[in-house]
């Protein structure tokens, strides 16, 4: 009788044991960080972080406005925010 508990206890607790995942399917699907150290990852965020400033800088060259443009394009605004209230 003794062993018939045993074995049924041996069984139920070997279920769980079973269903861990291992450690290679712990680290998540292929392609995720790729296996990368944590060195490697900051060095890879900061090359994207400069590329992605060098970008917006080449994209959007910054130009002044004259004073009377400065004043034409408030004007501007102000009709238009004049017509949105009616």
């Amino acid at each position: 009788m003794r062993a018939w508990v045993f074995l049924i206890a041996l069984t139920l607790a070997t279920g769980p044991a079973l269903a861990q995942r291992s450690d290679r399917e712990q680290k998540g699907p292929p392609g995720k960080n790729q296996g990368m150290s944590k060195d490697e990852r900051q060095r890879m965020r900061e090359d994207m972080r400069e590329v992605n400033r060098d970008r917006n800088r080449q994209d959007r060259p910054r130009q002044q406005l004259s004073p009377q443009e400065r004043e034409k394009l408030r004007r501007d605004i102000q009709d238009a925010n004049r017509d949105l209230r009616r």
